[in-house]
């Protein structure tokens, strides 16, 4: 190994977790999710609502970060430009998978399912709840195309305060939230010698929901 070489033995992590048993989860994932979010915000682990979102298009896989927004029985929601990457590849298959990991408390959360538009309504209460920046910015970014420098943006900003100096900013007409909704759901909790907790969820025809352990 020459000294520019990373050592990645020394990445290795430990995990020291108490563990998950079966009586530990609740019937209901979503239940499930509420809890281990609710004490993910109470551990203070930063940005826990981050979520990596997966989508495939022709067999061909793509991930990216997206900010969860809400979430309840319907699924969870997250919101885009409808005209960015991501957006066009929903609307060509609409499935997608999320995960969440928290390193600090050696908890990984998986999602997968169909996705679907929020309402319009649903839309635009979480865009008026925006920053005024994040707001102008929904407007200027014509997310995911290919721009010559810094100074497009820079101007079309410049054009968006100019243009919503006063009143309310509307709802950009290609922005909005997508809602997961899950078919199966899995919750992996680290144990020592990596022989991790994981349980999986599957939803079944009557809407109820199976719980199967899976070996790590």
């Amino acid at each position: 190994m020459d000294e520019t070489s990373l050592d990645y033995a020394g990445f290795r992590h430990e995990y020291i977790g108490g563990g998950l048993r079966r009586g530990d989860l609740d019937p209901n994932p979503i239940k499930q999710f509420d809890a281990w979010f609710t004490a993910a915000f109470k551990a203070h682990i930063l940005d826990a609502n981050a979520m990596t979102l997966s989508t495939c298009v022709e067999g061909k896989p793509f991930a990216r970060v997206v900010l969860l927004k809400d979430f309840d029985e319907r699924g969870f929601v997250f919101f885009t430009n409808y005209a960015s990457e991501k957006g066009r590849q929903l609307d060509k298959n609409p499935n997608a998978a999320l995960v969440f990991y928290w390193m600090e408390v050696e908890q990984q959360i998986r999602i997968e399912g169909k996705v679907e538009k929020t309402s319009r309504e649903e839309s635009e209460e979480y865009f008026h709840s925006r920053p005024f920046g994040a707001q102008l910015g929904a407007w200027a970014s014509q997310q995911s195309q290919v721009i010559d420098a810094r100074r497009v943006l820079d101007a079309r900003l410049a054009e968006m305060k100019q243009r919503f100096a006063e009143g309310q900013i509307p709802l950009p007409p290609r922005w909005g939230g997508y809602r997961v909704t899950p078919e199966r759901m899995e919750f992996w909790q680290g144990r020592p010698d990596r022989l991790h907790d994981r349980f999986r969820y599957t939803r079944q025809s009557d809407g109820s929901w199976r719980i199967d352990r899976l070996a790590p």
